[in-house]
C-alpha cells in the first residue's frame, strides 16, 4: 500500500518545510539559556585610580592586591606581612616583575609600606595598576 506522502517523496518534492525545525532550535535555545547557571569567578573587588598617563603592561607579573580594607593579597591569597616578605624575597631572586593593585579606599602608607619592602628586598620593577579614563 502505498501512500501519497512516501510518493510524493520517491517522485522529487520540490522543497521542504523547515519552519518546524527552526522552532525546535528557537526552544531548545531558550531552554538552555534559562536553565543554565552562569559561573561567577571568584576575584577580589577594587576600584583601581585613575590615571591619564598610564601604559599598558604586556608581560606577566606576579600580582599584590591592597583591598579597600587595607587586606593583603599575593597572587589571590590573602597573607600577612611577614609571609609577603618570604614571597618577595623569591621574586626578587628571580628577577619577576611586580604588579601592586591598590583599591582607591586603600592606605597610601600600606602601599608604600608594600612598595619599600620590595626595594629592600631587591625588586627593581615595581608597577601600580591604575585603569585608564
Amino acid at each position: 500500500m502505498r501512500f501519497k506522502r512516501h510518493m510524493e517523496l520517491e517522485h522529487g518534492l520540490r522543497q521542504i518545510d523547515i519552519a518546524p525545525l527552526i522552532d525546535m532550535i528557537f526552544q531548545l535555545l531558550i531552554f538552555f539559556m534559562l536553565t543554565s547557571t552562569f559561573v561567577m569567578q571568584p576575584g577580589i573587588k577594587i576600584n583601581l585610580p585613575k590615571a591619564t598617563t598610564s601604559e599598558v603592561v604586556k608581560y606577566e607579573n606576579i600580582e599584590v592586591v591592597i583591598s579597600g580594607e587595607n587586606v593583603v593579597y599575593f597572587n589571590g591569597k590573602v597573607v600577612t606581612t611577614q609571609e609577603l616578605s618570604v614571597l618577595l624575597k623569591q621574586i626578587a631572586k628571580k628577577k619577576q616583575p611586580l604588579l601592586i593593585k591598590a583599591d582607591r579606599r586603600a592606605s597610601l602608607g600600606r602601599v608604600v609600606e608594600i612598595w619599600d619592602m620590595c626595594r629592600d628586598l631587591g625588586i627593581t620593577q615595581i608597577n601600580i595598576a591604575t585603569s585608564q579614563e
